[in-house]
């Protein structure tokens, strides 16, 4: 999982196996979810291998504990801060005119 020269530091891009390894699935789910277009990834060439950005992995976990966070308080009928739920910031709303 590491690359070349990097010591114990992951390079900046994983392989599918690398992804899962994380992930703790196997390569198929991580090829799913590649191909279903949810977690982003780029190819090398036209027909290499899918390569995922580190970062993009980081940030498409914290968005499941996010979708679980929200799906969680809305089957507990917290609906205190519905705004919250929805996924909108409430600073980011506007008052209507």
């Amino acid at each position: 999982m590491t690359s070349p020269g990097s010591g114990d530091e992951i390079g900046r891009f994983l392989t599918l196996a690398d992804a899962a390894e994380i992930l703790a699935v196997d390569v198929a789910t991580v090829d799913d979810l590649i191909r279903s277009g949810e977690l982003p990834a780029i190819r090398v060439g036209s027909t290499g291998p899918w390569r995922i950005e580190r970062v993009q992995l980081e940030v498409w976990i914290e968005m499941q504990y996010e979708d679980a966070r929200r799906h969680s308080a809305w089957q507990q009928g917290d609906f205190s801060n519905v705004t919250e739920l929805a996924g909108a910031r409430q600073a980011r709303l506007r008052p209507v005119d």
